[in-house]
């Protein structure tokens, strides 16, 4: 505490992101990165961008990256929104968008930056529980409201909320922004991006952190109709008109560019979720349906936290929650088939020699 800090710094509790440990030779499932590196074309074009022109700023409309972006998911130009890193975006998005006199609307457990921007915006909100297999109930949304978001699939459970449930939420709240958070969409789900045209309402925000290999870089987009991302554009130019270095939009254009290598890297990781599964069902784990590069998972006879403990022992870290409801779960980055194969071993070590020892 500081008697120099404004008001609204006292009232904030932040955002702890997963942690980024200093241990040899490290098994790191806890973060949710990618395990395999960025596309060699990447990797080429932020090379060819380290010249003589970083003395110059950025385009600060990151206009050869929109157009890519936007020929990708077939939309306009004008309907795409780019940042550093999709918590940038979303930050622009709670400023831009959700700050009305209605409460905001997101799940009970998700993603725990949006209760923080709601603090640090002044914005009210209301949360809406996960049913009892900890899926989002679009029924808790039928309610008065002055915006919903919620991330597809739902981040720290990893479950889908299908397009005809969105669908629905968008018809029932035509003058309300509903915002899908498609961080993990490309590990087992199909993006809301198509129905933008649809439904001026929706704003589908994504990041290349994860598919895309490229968490270090920070680039986040969004899509929508024009009028949302005018609005994105003009709290933008208010606050950081230069978002995107030099490096980043070079890079973010070249993994957008290289198909191939992004649905290679997907489906290792997607065949390596799936096999991880089965050993931590073999192991007596209960999973939830994931379709993100991560997975939900409890044993029923041993303490979440104390096998996150004894994992650690093993320099092999997971991430555990102490939020109500899920503090018996751990969520599990998917690594390598390698590192999966790791983890599974210290879980039957672990069970054979005894948790709690």
């Amino acid at each position: 505490m500081s008697r120099f800090w404004s008001p609204i710094v006292h009232s904030l509790t932040p955002y702890v992101p997963g942690e980024q440990p200093r241990i040899t030779r490290l098994v790191k499932l806890n973060t949710n990165e990618n395990p395999y590196p960025p596309s060699p074309r990447v990797q080429a074009a932020i090379a060819a961008a380290t010249a003589d022109t970083l003395r110059l700023y950025p385009d600060p409309e990151s206009t050869a990256l929109r157009d890519t972006i936007a020929g990708y998911y077939d939309v306009q130009a004008q309907q795409v929104f780019v940042g550093n890193g999709s918590d940038e975006v979303l930050a622009l998005v709670f400023q831009a968008l959700l700050q009305h006199g209605a409460p905001l609307l997101f799940p009970d457990i998700s993603y725990s930056f949006y209760p923080v921007y709601c603090k640090l915006y002044g914005i009210d909100y209301r949360t809406v529980p996960l049913d009892g297999d900890y899926a989002i109930d679009p029924a808790g949304y039928q309610q008065p409201c002055g915006g919903i978001i919620f991330p597809n699939p739902n981040a720290p459970t990893g479950r889908l909320l299908v397009r005809e449930a969105i669908e629905s939420l968008l018809q029932q709240h035509p003058d309300t922004v509903v915002v899908v958070d498609e961080a993990y969409v490309d590990f087992g789900g199909d993006s809301m991006i198509p129905l933008v045209q649809q439904y001026p309402n929706l704003l589908v925000v994504q990041t290349l952190s994860k598919s895309r290999s490229l968490a270090g870089l920070r680039v986040g987009l969004a899509v929508g109709s024009a009028e949302l991302i005018d609005g994105l554009v003009r709290v933008k130019n208010s606050f950081n008109s230069y978002p995107l270095d030099k490096l980043a939009q070079a890079g973010a254009q070249a993994a957008f560019e290289d198909e191939d290598y992004f649905r290679a890297c997907r489906d290792k990781v997607i065949a390596s979720r799936e096999a991880l599964v089965a050993g931590l069902t073999a192991l007596g784990f209960a999973v939830l349906p994931s379709a993100a590069n991560f997975v939900f998972a409890r044993h029923p006879a041993h303490d979440a936290a104390t096998l996150a403990a004894r994992l650690r022992e093993r320099a092999i870290i997971v991430r555990h929650f102490k939020q109500a409801r899920i503090d018996q779960f751990l969520r599990i980055s998917i690594g390598t088939e390698a590192e999966c194969q790791l983890l599974l071993a210290a879980l039957t070590d672990i069970f054979a020699t005894g948790v709690e020892a």
